[in-house]
């Protein structure tokens, strides 16, 4: 659980209440039907239109990736690592059938060793699956960002329907009021959909996939030493330069 993302969502709403109710205001003079069609749907259907519903709903997929996701430190990864090279250069490859892995991609890697493949085939298989997440998760950021493009373009077409409306009706004076917070509450609802749900959102997935390239691109630099025999100190020293400077010169032990 990212509580993050979490956190910074639900504090946004948690803002925006205190914010209204803090100066005497009704959450009620906020919430309009007519408004939230306009920018949730219009927002939803523009992106549709651009992406497809296949591409659309791939998004909401990964985006529980913003939420959800089991994350392993390098230092971990690393650590796993010298482990398992530690049991390969005593054991041989074929050792490694009942090595307990937590890391599932790593765990794919050396089954690629075990059942026999050249190293470049073992490392084309792997970049594939890495590159494919990650388009995939590129999908989804784009996918937010179109939310967020929208948003604000629908609460403008928004506020000029209600600016429409009120002009139409001013011989009634009674009326301009209301319809002017209508016009601006979509104004209101497409900001806080962009700024607060799906570029946010989008960020997360974009910082979610670097973690994950470079994580994958880790495993796969760790598993080709362990394949070509590498000594399991060697080994350790190339990857710790994927952790900070700061952390290279302790071992991964202390580093986790």
């Amino acid at each position: 659980m990212d509580f993050g993302t979490l956190f910074g969502l639900l504090g946004g709403l948690v803002v925006l209440y205190v914010s209204i109710a803090g100066d005497g205001g009704s959450i009620k003079t906020f919430m309009n039907l007519h408004p939230v069609i306009v920018v949730f749907g219009g927002s939803l259907v523009v992106t549709v239109m651009k992406f497809g519903f296949k591409q659309f709903f791939g998004a909401f997929k990964v985006a529980g990736r913003a939420f959800l996701f089991k994350k392993y430190s390098h230092e971990e990864i690393i650590e796993e690592a010298v482990k398992i090279a530690d049991a390969a250069r005593k054991g041989g490859l074929l050792s490694l059938e009942g090595v307990e892995i937590k890391n599932d991609f790593m765990k794919k890697g050396i089954q690629l060793l075990i059942d026999g493949h050249e190293p470049e085939v073992m490392k084309k298989m792997l970049s594939k699956e890495m590159n494919l997440t990650v388009e995939r998760h590129q999908w989804g950021q784009k996918v937010f960002k179109a939310i967020g493009e929208a948003g604000p373009a629908m609460g403008m077409i928004g506020t000029l329907m209600g600016l429409v409306l009120m002009m139409s009706n001013m011989s009634d004076p009674k009326s301009i009021g209301p319809a002017m917070a209508i016009a601006l509450l979509a104004t209101f609802y497409g900001a806080v959909l962009a700024n607060m749900v799906a570029l946010p959102i989008a960020e997360k997935l974009e910082l979610r996939s670097n973690e994950e390239r470079l994580s994958k691109s880790l495993v796969i630099d760790a598993l080709h030493g362990i394949q070509i025999g590498q000594n399991p100190r060697v080994i350790e020293e190339a990857l710790k330069n994927y952790l900070p400077r700061s952390k290279r010169g302790t071992s991964v032990n202390d580093a986790a």
